[in-house]
């Protein structure tokens, strides 16, 4: 098989001691698998080698949850706590996944762990099932009779949203979908071209030992292929914004000017707020808005390093927006809208476990009320693009025919200035990109316009 809150106190080297704990959060507390990541490393300045480590067992052992606990059952006897549950999910995901870890060197490290945060019976029982899984090898998912279940276990997502993703989708662009979610994602970024064009950023992450290739889909966008970008000159000053090759297709679709007047609607971090300042040229004013008012410094601290100068941000509801902003006064609208976030598994494994089938209905009367709001800021003659990151066409076509039903003066107009593959793949004026497509998030983007 190929593979292609309780959080440390003290960082003590041990990679996969930190990790266990950021799993056990993220199950017990429902904490994001990404932030608790983040912490972990910033708070305990984790050198590069173990940073990757953590990241590849955490996010490893949350894709393949399902298909471990599928390999494990006929091993454990009886109730086992959680934190064991989760050491016994960690250590076989190294034996079965990670083929530059020893056997024996996982399930003596797993019975270190198991001494330390239990008991030697514990960590007696570790060891046995560990060792017996050495001798007999896990079961073969060939044994799973109904298909269905196979593809979920296999691919480790529910069986419910398989059979969704299949209704909607058909089975041969499912199942590529499910393989590509437990695919760890490029490390992309987006050239600030206020600041320096695509080949002077890529010679300057060259002088830094930063490998760096131009995307081939948009232009702006380049794949990292080693190193920590965050940690270059080039990102501290202003050259780049680390950003997913997909969440760069909004700003592009929208087309802001220089000396437009543009809405933002649900802004931080601000990755398309400056981006949208750079294909403005920094030149006209941008709002950006959010509803969570300490996510409103982001922006600002992206824009100063960037050297953007024409956002200023407010914290407000975007379902409100439209009491509180000048009606048909903005020349272009973005709502990113919050959406179940499908298209990013990848990135946050965690959601996938967490999802619920009445989400997609909550959340698709939440993107209405956005554009409704924005429908009212929009001057005659606007542009006005809705983006998501999920694949869900609930949330996506679903709630762009309900904005055209309730509102006869927004009309769906084609998307006109992303590269040819993408426009090439939109079908009635709206586009939806799955992760498979790209090698980039699934995403989804329709650019609305008002009538004069």
């Amino acid at each position: 098989m190929s593979r292609k809150k309780k959080k440390a106190q003290i960082w003590d080297g041990n990679v996969r001691d930190a990790a266990l704990s950021i799993l056990l959060a993220v199950d017990q507390n429902q904490a994001y698998s990404n932030l608790l990541l983040n912490q972990t490393i910033n708070k305990y300045h984790i050198e590069a080698k173990d940073r990757a480590l953590l990241t590849e067992l955490t996010y490893g052992t949350l894709q393949y949850k399902y298909t471990l606990d599928y390999f494990l059952e006929p091993f454990i006897r009886g109730k086992i706590e959680l934190w064991v549950k989760w050491l016994l999910r960690l250590s076989l995901y190294q034996m079965v996944y990670l083929s530059k870890v020893p056997d024996h060197a996982v399930v003596n490290e797993a019975v270190e762990i198991a001494k330390r945060r239990g008991h030697k019976g514990i960590a007696s029982m570790v060891n046995g099932i560990l060792r017996s899984i050495l001798r007999i090898g896990v079961p073969s998912l060939e044994k799973i009779k109904d298909p269905l279940e196979q593809l979920a276990i296999g691919t480790s997502h529910p069986k419910w949203l398989v059979e969704l993703f299949i209704e909607c989708y058909g089975l041969e662009k499912t199942t590529a979908m499910l393989k590509e979610n437990n695919i760890p994602p490029k490390q992309t970024v987006r050239v600030n071209t206020l600041k320096a064009t695509v080949k002077e950023v890529i010679e300057k992450l060259a002088e830094e030992n930063i490998q760096a290739k131009q995307s081939e889909v948009i232009p702006v966008c380049l794949y990292i292929e080693n190193g920590q970008v965050a940690r270059t000159k080039a990102f501290a000053e202003g050259l780049i914004t680390i950003q997913d090759e997909s969440s760069m297709m909004p700003a592009i679709a929208l087309n802001p000017q220089p000396g437009d007047r543009v809405l933002d609607l649900c802004s931080a971090p601000g990755g398309k707020t400056t981006h949208m300042a750079e294909l403005m040229k920094n030149e006209g004013s941008i709002l950006a808005t959010d509803i969570h008012p300490h996510k409103l410094d982001l922006i600002y601290e992206n824009a100063s390093r960037l050297g953007i100068e024409i956002i200023e941000t407010a914290p407000i509801d975007g379902r409100k927006s439209a009491e509180l902003l000048e009606g048909n006064s903005f020349d272009a609208i973005l709502v990113d809208a919050p959406c179940s976030g499908l298209g990013v598994m990848r990135r946050k494994p965690d959601i996938k476990y967490t999802k619920r089938s009445d989400d997609f209905d909550r959340l698709h009367e939440i993107q209405l009320e956005l554009l409704s709001n924005a429908v009212k800021l929009l001057k005659p003659g606007g542009k006005l693009v809705y983006s998501t990151c999920t694949v869900m066409p609930k949330e996506n076509e679903g709630t762009v025919q309900a904005l055209l039903s309730s509102h006869p003066e927004m009309k769906l107009v084609p998307i006109e200035h992303l590269p040819k593959q993408l426009l090439e793949k939109q079908q009635e004026g709206m586009l939806q990109v799955f992760p498979q497509d790209f090698g980039s998030d699934g995403f989804f983007v329709a650019v609305l316009e008002k009538q004069q």
